[in-house]
């Protein structure tokens, strides 16, 4: 006997399965199952419970192995579903090597696809790098050495200072017109210092700056003067306050009249990266060609909306408050040459004067959303809430300036330095760092960063070993601390203190700080030395600070302490200690007091085949 078994699909007739078991001798042939309702004399049925499946056992005798169906009791018929397995059977070979077929059909064309993209990725990189744009790779040693984008204060500048030292500069730069802007019109003697060490002093001539000495603090009806530390500088240092499109149209021309910098019109559109390495930009220039320009090193510089920051540090802007900006015309501040800071409430207002004949105001107002200006509501808020609070000199011009309608705003960023170490590039300017712009400290960080790298690449012959010039840069982000850094966090904190708040201790740390630059001498010079970039010292912005502090808590403890004034000097300290500590930690503890300890401010230039000799003469 021969068992044969047969899987049968299953149905929702089929309740049972069967098995059955020859005990006689088969039917001759020839063989068709049929239809029974039993099954013959000799045939015993087994039935096994299974709703799900089915499974019929049959044996043949040996000399016929014919197998014979039956049907259950029920009347439900086995014979199609015998034949229709048997069809199955013969079509599983044939559907396996059809299925093996498409297989190995499937990977061919695959792999002549990835072929063919593989071949125009060839082509297209050869095509980029043979594009007559005047601008080759380094490999041929006729490109430029440095690619900057961007042509503001930052860039411009450094164009400026690199062409002189002798490198090849390509500079790009989105729009060449003059800017408009109601930011970055005052430039403290810090950054005019700076300025001068990079022999740009003249860029700030001829375009109607005006000399700034100091500022006038204004609180309640009350105010003070604060003049600059200046004695010890020569009688040309000082503030510089002028239209921010016409000193950057002065610094684009100077640029663009050293031979070996190349400035184009053009939107850079991405960086070009290889191995993790940046090796230049792809740009569209003003007639929408797409262009690629290769330099072993490439600075960001495109400001405060950059689109290119994102792949070289972690940008966390923040956004405290918005700028209203207006020209006030053909009239006078209270104290010439000084800016005027009023502590308004809600938040501080600046005057400074831009020209000759206008005069820069600065409203803030704190959020991210102002009132509208087309429906009148800015015109409201200005005359309702901003007027009555400033100086009554400056009514009429403030009011006129309102009706004649020429209102900007702004939103004022606040990003700290948390650069990613990126060979090949680097990033500067707003694109880079931020801080509130109340202090007016943004052109003299960029200035003083410039001179930083400039000191930094000047032993430099050769810029083409990315990985040796990343590791030696990283010293940048160090050096640039004391001044950055001390800049960064007297505005931030500075902002916080003047701005007006319910709780009563802020009300107090307010007061305590125009008390305590209304002292004079070193209570006021020193912090006017730290918010002008004339002193860069970080320790010393935080004595300060807390020197304030102590100093709103003493005015309240005498002549009697009560248990109420011990409580408010208790939070004068505490919210003083929530204002700065957080500013000091975004920007870096230890590079801020000890940049001592950094290693990497200790690494020589990666300078090969160059005696000493050769580079002292550089």
């Amino acid at each position: 006997m021969i068992p044969v078994s047969i899987q049968l699909p299953p149905r929702p007739q089929l309740y049972r399965s069967f098995s059955f078991l020859y005990k006689t001798t088969p039917p001759s042939p020839p063989f068709s199952p049929r239809l029974a309702t039993s099954p013959p004399p000799g045939i015993t049925v087994f039935t096994s419970r299974k709703r799900r499946q089915s499974s019929i056992l049959l044996e043949a005798t040996k000399e016929t192995q014919e197998p014979v169906i039956f049907s259950s009791a029920s009347g439900a018929c086995f014979g199609d579903y015998i034949n229709m397995a048997f069809v199955i059977d013969k079509f599983i070979l044939g559907t396996f090597f059809a299925s093996l077929c498409g297989f190995f059909l499937l990977c061919i064309l695959r792999r002549n696809r990835q072929n063919l993209e593989n071949k125009r990725k060839f082509k297209e990189k050869a095509v980029f790098k043979t594009q007559n744009d005047n601008v080759r790779t380094p490999e041929d040693g006729s490109g430029p050495d440095v690619i900057i984008v961007g042509a503001g204060v930052a860039g411009a500048a450094l164009a400026c200072t690199l062409g002189k030292d002798g490198r090849q500069v390509h500079m790009i730069e989105r729009d060449l017109t003059e800017p408009d802007r109601i930011v970055g019109e005052l430039l403290q003697p810090g950054g005019y210092l700076k300025l001068i060490e990079l022999g740009l002093e003249d860029c700030v001539e001829e375009i109607d700056a005006q000399r700034v000495l100091g500022y006038a603090l204004f609180k309640n009806g009350k105010n003070t003067r604060l003049s600059y530390p200046l004695e010890s500088f020569h009688s040309n240092v000082a503030g510089r306050s002028f239209h921010n499109g016409r000193f950057i149209q002065r610094m684009r021309e100077k640029a663009a009249s050293i031979p070996n910098v190349k400035l184009v019109q053009g939107t850079v559109t991405s960086l070009l990266e290889e191995n993790g390495t940046i090796r230049g930009v792809q740009y569209k220039t003003k007639d929408g060609q797409e262009l690629r320009a290769y330099a072993p090193l490439t600075v960001i510089c495109d400001g405060c909306f950059s689109n290119l920051r994102r792949s070289l540090c972690n940008p966390k802007v923040d956004v405290p408050s918005c700028f209203v900006g207006l020209v006030l015309e053909n009239c006078q501040l209270p104290f010439a040459n000084h800016g005027h800071v009023i502590l308004a409430d809600p938040s501080p207002i600046l005057f400074y004067p831009i020209s000759s004949t206008e005069v820069r105001c600065l409203v803030d107002i704190p959020g991210q959303k102002v009132p509208p200006i087309a429906n009148g509501e800015m015109a409201k808020y200005l005359k309702d809430v901003v007027v009555p609070q400033i100086p009554p000199e400056l009514h009429d011009a403030f009011i006129f300036a309102i009706d004649k309608g020429n209102i900007r705003t702004m939103p004022n960023r606040s990003m700290p330095a948390d650069p990613q170490t990126t060979p090949g590039a680097l990033l500067m300017g707003d694109a880079f760092n931020m801080r509130h712009p109340l202090t007016g400290g943004g052109m003299t960080v960029a200035l003083s960063d410039i001179v930083v790298l400039r000191d930094l690449l000047n032993p430099l012959c050769d810029l083409n070993d990315a990985a040796s010039l990343t590791k030696y840069l990283e010293s940048f982000y160090t050096l640039r601390k004391p001044v950055a850094s001390t800049i960064n966090t007297l505005a931030g904190a500075l902002y916080k203190v003047f701005s007006a708040s319910p709780d009563q201790a802020r009300k107090e740390m307010r007061q305590a700080c125009f008390d305590y630059l209304s002292l004079g001498g070193i209570f006021s010079s020193g912090p006017v030395a730290l918010l002008s970039g004339l002193n860069p010292r970080p320790l010393s912005l935080v004595l300060h600070f807390f020197a304030v502090a102590i100093y709103g808590v003493s005015r309240l403890l005498l002549p009697f302490p009560t248990p109420k004034a011990m409580w408010i000097g208790v939070r004068i300290i505490s919210s003083a200690s929530g204002i700065i500590f957080p500013i000091i930690k975004a920007e870096g503890v230890r590079q801020m007091f000890f940049p001592a300890t950094v290693p990497a401010i200790y690494r020589h230039p990666p300078v090969k085949g160059k005696s000493d000799d050769e580079l002292r003469s550089r």
